[in-house]
Formats: structure tokens, sequence, C-alpha cells
């Protein structure tokens, strides 16, 4: 059985008609349809996964675009991808010490994409919509060259990851970034469960507007056991959160707006705060310390559904044999 399709769409108009309507245009002569798994070699083309097959590849460089159609899977180990990688619905990306230069676009209703020890362009995670799944963007010692913008599902920046642009999500289940560097802003807004900001230095403004949940900015907090406070290198606003508020142990290096919260936030003495507080805050109360410290992981359950997906995705190539790349 060929696992690896190669077609060219030059040959007829009849040909290449029945090839577009298959998988996106490709910028080069030829897409390269991936079921299975793939070595050290370079794919010269645009690559295609898909719907409902997975693709492991490892060391491969792919010279063009990729797509993952709907419900597919792309697991690229110590792989290069030069162009643009895009989602579709229940589809997955899972980048381990690899690089993508291009956009990442997560459909709505995309699975995910989980990047470890990984560096990649602009990423994009489109609105939940009418889906069914709740997407997730998880970064693990990641670079992303460029912004985030992420409008569904759960966001994790974790420890050692990088965003040389700005960082703006709304309507997200949560954002956290744990030791993480934001070069740019960092706009939180209407998120279900909130955000939490944890040893981890933000260059630009933050804005946490109309977050559920609460918000909590440094250790001490209701929403995740954390180590340590963080760093803003310019003005922060906290407003309209239902859920607690908390900012301990980070240095702002303007001022700190806390307004119309419910229940009032709570700010630190242990705090630095340059351009003053403007607002009504509360001293922190020895509660909200007690269940911060008890609060399991709130991105346990992420890191679980990408192994989850990962596992399966490559069992699935492995059976489906050597693609012909």
């Amino acid at each position: 059985m060929r696992r690896t399709v190669v077609l060219a769409v030059t040959t007829t108009a009849a040909v290449a008609a029945g090839v577009l309507g298959a998988a996106p245009s490709a910028s080069a002569d030829l897409v390269t349809y991936c079921v299975g798994t793939g070595g050290a070699v370079t794919v010269p083309n645009d690559l295609f996964v898909p719907a409902g097959e997975s693709c492991a590849l490892t060391g491969t460089i792919i010279t063009g675009n990729v797509s993952v159609a709907a419900g597919a899977n792309l697991v690229v180990t110590g792989g290069r991808v030069d162009g643009q990688v895009s989602i579709a619905a229940d589809g997955y990306l899972d980048a381990k010490q690899s690089t993508v230069r291009g956009e990442i676009t997560l459909a709505s209703g995309g699975y995910g994409v989980y990047l470890q020890s990984a560096e990649s362009g602009p990423i994009t995670v489109r609105a939940r919509g009418s889906a069914t799944v709740d997407s997730f963007l998880f970064a693990e010692d990641a670079s992303v060259t460029g912004s985030v913008n992420a409008s569904a599902g759960e966001i994790r920046l974790g420890t050692g990851s990088e965003v040389t642009g700005s960082l703006n999500t709304t309507g997200t289940y949560y954002t956290d970034l744990h030791d993480s560097f934001v070069d740019g802003a960092l706009s939180v807004l209407n998120s279900s469960t909130g955000s939490v900001v944890c040893g981890s230095a933000v260059r630009g403004r933050g804005t946490f507007s109309g977050n559920r949940g609460g918000v909590q900015l440094g250790p001490d907090g209701a929403l995740d056991s954390c180590a340590s406070g963080g760093y803003f290198g310019a003005d922060v606003s906290i407003t309209n959160t239902t859920g607690t508020a908390t900012v301990a142990g980070t240095i702002i290096d303007g001022k700190l707006t806390v307004q119309r919260n419910t229940p009032v936030a709570q700010v630190a003495a242990s705090n630095r705060i340059r351009g003053g507080i403007v607002g009504d805050p509360a001293p922190a109360t020895a509660a909200a310390k007690r269940l911060g410290a008890a609060a399991a992981s709130r991105e346990d359950k992420t890191e679980q559904r990408a192994e989850k997906r990962h596992d399966a995705a490559v069992d699935e190539a492995v059976a489906a044999g050597a693609a012909n790349l």
C-alpha cells in the first residue's frame, strides 16, 4: 500500500483541479501526501497530511508549506519546516527540537499545538466557534518569533519559552506564563478560568480584563502553585475580574491599576510598583496563600492531552509503515 503520494499539479487542468480539491494549493509544483513515518530527507515542496491520518517525521526538512487536515496528526522531531503550517479542525501538531520558520495557524476546533525545545514563527489559535474541541497551545522551552494571538482554548508558555512579539488572548479557557519571557505586551481578556503569570518577564504593558476565575501575578494566589514573582516593563491593569485577583512578589516598572474587581484585588507588600497603585486594592490574605500552595498544577491536564495524542499519532504512523518522501 502506497503511503505517500506525490502529485504534479502542472500535468493537465483536469488533474490539477482534482489535486486542488483534495488539498490546499501548493506554491511549488508538487504536493507530498504523508501517511506513516519518514526520516532525514528533504521534501522539496509542500506537505499534506490527509484527514484522519498520522505522519511522524524525524530529521525531515520540508521546504514548502504544511497542511494538516481535519483529525490528522503531524509529529516532527529534529526537523524543519521552511513555510507555514495550517492545522484544520481536530488536527494536531507536535514539534520537538524542530523549527517552523513560518506562521502556525490552528483552525477553529483544532486539537492543539505542542512545541518542546522548538522554534516557530507567529502563532494564531482561532476562535472555537461551534466546534466541540477546545484547542490548546502548550510551549515548553520554545521560541516564537513574532506574536501569539489566541481566541480559544488553553494557552500556556512553560519554562524557558520566549515570544519576541506580543501575547494577546481573548476568550481562552486560561492563559498562563511560567518562567517565560514576552518581549512585547501581554493582554488577557475574558478568560473563563483566568490567568497566572509566575516567574516570568513581560517587557511591555500587562492588561487583564473581564477574566472569570481570577488573575494571579506571582506566588500566593488561589489559581496555581508558584515559586516566584515576575517583572512587567510597563503599566499593568487588572479590571472587571470575577474571582480572586492577587499580585505578589512582582516588579512593575509603571503603575498598577486594580479597579472593578469582585472581590477586591489583593496586592501584597512584597511587590515593587514604581508608578504607584490606582484603584481599590486590599492586602493579601493568608487564606489565598494557603489555597495557592495547595493547588495542583492546572496545566497537568493539558500536558496529558498532548502526550496522549502524541503517543496515539506515533503508533498510527508506525503502523502505517514508511512513507516514500
